[in-house]
């Protein structure tokens, strides 16, 4: 009876993670990835696998060493270039990023298969559903493990599967491979996972402390690792279908954006009737994730910003209100912003990463130096080619 109860556990912290990780970013580049490669798909998708579900279980597995504990693990930077990182972090995953983009990737599917109203009208209803979701933070990984999650996983396989099974002629890419892999490593960066993992680590393991008769044991730290393995396969085998189903499906589309792709595709396979499928795959895979990211920069502007001086509740509503003026400026007009922060911070946030689990594992000291020479070179690489 234990036994099921651990597996099960494990399982559902598995899907929880893999629903908090899969939102706007998830969907739509590898299918832009598939687009993109079209016969040579496989050398692109090693790339994006790497960046987009090998680092974000690499942070997941680092947060769990240094037992959820974000000031530890930036902290190691020094006191005030570490709290201003995780700040920059979780606010690039919360209102002034991946939640806005969440909401407008929504919308734009959404208007592409049957939606008539105004993104303003809309992003505010989006925000007040986010709302009522998260302010019940003990309910969240129960939400998104057990009710959302199979409903999301249910409509995605439903949409490759049906993709796979339907006729089509991959286009002939004239590209070198190497060229080609890099491209879905850069496009990797902009699912923004290895960020968020820094902070669903650390939701994850707080809550399976509360929950756990034995904290002292560790059974907490063995279950958000197995949980962390199921999550990087479920993620994995989504980019690999959601890729060839672009490869396959994704030429000659009537487009105006990357946005439009997933929707574009749906219709062009499956036809008109399509439009439902598309609306409970976005609007699950987009409300999970923002359910989780809204939550997770909550905590950290009530705990470590405002010491806890104002209640969760405010907070939360204002963290809202910003995410809803962002939003506004629609999918292209976020991903404009956030792709040459992404392109130059992330290189860095691997490093730190990697050392930081050396240190755990080795008692490596070695951190400032070649973090902070990655960001600079990253920038100057940005700016300079």
């Amino acid at each position: 009876m234990i036994k099921k109860l651990y597996q099960s556990e494990t399982l559902a912290i598995g899907l929880a993670l893999f629903s908090m990780f899969f939102g706007a970013g998830n969907i739509i580049f590898p299918l832009a990835v598939g687009q993109y490669a079209g016969d040579k798909n496989l050398y692109a998708m090693m790339g994006l696998i790497l960046t987009a579900a090998i680092m974000p279980i690499a942070g997941v597995i680092a947060m769990i060493l240094f037992e959820g504990d974000y000031r530890r693990f930036f902290g190691r930077l020094g006191h005030m270039p570490g709290f201003l990182l995780a700040l920059t972090v979780i606010t690039l995953l919360g209102p002034l990023g991946s939640t806005p983009r969440c909401i407008a990737l929504t919308y734009t599917t959404l208007s592409t298969a049957f939606l008539s109203m105004p993104m303003p009208l809309f992003s505010a209803l989006a925000c007040g559903v986010i709302f009522l979701f998260t302010i019940k933070k003990n309910y969240i990984l129960t939400l998104l493990g057990w009710v959302l999650t199979p409903v999301l996983l249910a409509s995605l396989i439903a949409i490759i599967l049906t993709g796979l099974a339907t006729p089509h002629e991959i286009s002939k890419i004239d590209e070198a491979n190497l060229n080609l892999f890099l491209h879905g490593l850069k496009e990797g960066y902009n699912t923004m996972d290895l960020l968020a993992a820094f902070f669903f680590s650390s939701t994850i393991l707080t809550i399976l402390k509360l929950r756990s008769q034995d904290p002292a044991a560790g059974t907490h730290l063995n279950i958000a690792y197995k949980a962390s393995v199921v999550g990087a396969i479920l993620l994995g085998l989504v980019y690999i279908g959601f890729s060839y189903l672009a490869a396959f499906h994704g030429q000659d589309l009537a487009i105006n954006g990357k946005d439009e792709l997933l929707a574009a595709i749906t219709l062009k396979i499956a036809g008109s009737h399509a439009g439902l499928l598309v609306c409970i795959a976005i609007s699950f895979a987009c409300l999970t994730t923002a359910i989780a990211l809204i939550s997770a920069y909550s905590d950290f502007m009530q705990t470590e910003v405002l010491r806890n001086k104002i209640r969760y509740e405010y907070v939360l509503i204002g963290s809202l209100l910003a995410t809803y003026l962002v939003s506004i400026f629609e999918f292209s007009g976020i991903s404009a912003f956030l792709g040459p922060v992404l392109e130059i911070s992330y290189p860095g946030l691997i490093v730190l990463t990697f050392l930081n689990i050396a240190n755990r594992l080795t008692g490596l000291k070695l951190l400032k130096l070649p973090v902070f020479a990655t960001f600079i070179g990253s920038a100057w690489v940005y700016f300079y080619y």
